[in-house]
């Protein structure tokens, strides 16, 4: 059966959707209440602006209408020099706000009989002016003074209604603002029970969602420490911590694999190593070095006898080196000069040699056989298939934080295509078994990028007819 695929979660997005949750949760009951709070408050004000408005309206209906109609029909003041139509046109402006201001059905209907009332307290003072103005008696002009009167305490009635029913209306809203505190106030103790609750179930979860995977890490992670390269664990299905689980997994994974690289490569080693001693020791070199060895001697060539053999027997003991991997650059140099010492002899028409190293390089340790596989396959490969004199040099010289070995000849020399074709068998991975003619430039190339890493590599120019120049590079500490 396949496993059901689970929904992978988010650390980061938990909290924030928790936290985002809780904001919310506190901010929406401040926020009603600021809502409500404002629109009780202005409300009230409105009411109070109302009260405040019909009161003063209503000052000036009793007091400043009447004293001002008064005085022109006593005859104080003429009709012109009146302020009966600016105290009028302040009661209609007042009147015509309230309406706008006014929520309550019952309070509209008074002001629009308040406004009609206006209306006939206006025709009233016309009708007087125009009394006034065609000296009507006096006994007329009471009784329209009379009838303005009338219009006045109208007036009166309709605003001391509409004030007590402002401030019915203001007691109201007292109750309901009341009555929004105290549910308000509920419902914030409810949400601060339901965030407290909400913070301690978050806590747990996603402390759940670290904790149990930290937890396989770590067990992990000692299995790991004790050797148990075989341990893994499930991802948590936590986007924070899976690529961490996939690490530990994949490092484990590593570990085993580069442990098992190493004791390859150092089966490897010691492969090459024996195979490159084995190489030395050649029947063909041997027969070759004791018959040239027996010949000398027959011919009585006793100092080129004991010259030889003391060559041969250098070459064999700096080549084992009583198992040592690195030597001193000197005994290299010192090995590849034994072994030129013995092919010199048997090849003297064919063969002059140089060898040269900075002196400053003396004790410098380096890895040992590198040079003379590169020098015989010089010998055999350049050399020998030479017409005329071979010279062959073997060098070292410091370039900054380098040291550069070379081994140069003037032989024979590769073709482009064989150069290319030799390069490309030295990069591949391939049995030396399969490798006849390059078999000791690759075993060279092979236990330098073992010994050292995989950017020491051997160089190789070379031209047809002119020579070849074998060299590489290898870190220099003073």
């Amino acid at each position: 059966m396949k496993r059901k695929k689970e929904k992978i979660k988010s650390i980061q997005k938990t909290l924030w959707f928790f936290y985002i949750l809780i904001l919310t949760l506190m901010i929406i009951p401040a926020v009603c209440s600021m809502a409500i709070t404002q629109h009780h408050t202005n409300q009230y004000n409105q009411i109070i602006k109302n009260v405040s408005r019909a009161n003063t309206i209503n000052q000036i209906i009793k007091q400043d209408i009447s004293s001002e109609i008064w005085e022109i029909v006593a005859g104080k003041k003429s009709f012109a020099e009146g302020r009966q139509y600016d105290i009028l046109l302040a009661i209609e402006n007042g009147i015509s706000d309230m309406l706008t201001t006014t929520d309550l059905k019952d309070n509209k209907q008074k002001l629009e009989v308040a406004n009609r009332a206006e209306k006939t307290l206006k025709k009233y003072i016309d009708l007087l002016g125009n009394q006034i103005k065609s000296n009507t008696p006096v006994s007329v002009q009471e009784e329209t003074l009379e009838e303005i009167r009338g219009c006045c305490s109208l007036m009166d009635d309709i605003f001391a209604d509409f004030i007590v029913a402002e401030i019915e209306t203001l007691s109201k809203t007292n109750d309901s603002i009341l009555h929004s505190s105290i549910l308000l106030l509920i419902i914030q103790i409810l949400i601060v029970i339901f965030v407290v609750f909400l913070a301690f179930f978050s806590m747990s979860t996603i402390s759940e969602s670290i904790r149990n995977p930290i937890h396989s890490m770590e067990v992990l992670s000692t299995k790991i420490a004790s050797g148990d390269l075989d341990s893994r664990i499930e991802r948590p299905n936590v986007k924070e911590l899976d690529n961490l689980s996939d690490n530990l997994n994949s490092m484990a994974g590593k570990i085993k694999g580069l442990i098992e690289a190493n004791i390859r490569e150092q089966k490897n080693l010691q492969k090459e190593e024996m195979k490159t001693l084995q190489a030395q020791i050649t029947p063909h070199f041997l027969y070759n070095t004791f018959d040239t060895i027996i010949w000398l001697a027959e011919s009585g060539q006793t100092e080129q006898v004991v010259e030889i053999t003391k060559a041969f027997s250098n070459f064999f003991r700096i080549s084992l080196s009583k198992g040592h991997d690195w030597i001193p650059i000197e005994q290299e140099f010192e090995h590849v000069k034994s072994y030129l010492t013995v092919q010199k002899i048997r090849y003297r028409d064919i063969l002059n040699y140089s060898i040269d190293f900075d002196e400053r390089l003396s004790g410098t340790m380096v890895l040992k056989l590198t040079l003379q596989p590169l020098v015989e396959n010089a010998i055999y490969h350049g050399i020998k298939n030479k017409r005329g004199r071979g010279n062959l040099k073997v060098s070292a010289k410091i370039e900054g934080s380098d040291i550069v070995f070379s081994v140069e000849d003037n032989g024979k020399g590769f073709t482009d295509q064989r150069l290319e074709q030799v390069k490309a068998e030295l990069k591949a991975e391939k049995q030396p078994d399969d490798l006849k003619v390059v078999y000791g430039l690759y075993n060279v190339n092979k236990r330098l990028n073992l010994y050292y890493d995989k950017s020491v590599n051997l160089e190789i120019k070379s031209e047809l007819d002119k020579g070849t120049v074998v060299s590489f590079k290898i870190p220099w500490s003073k």
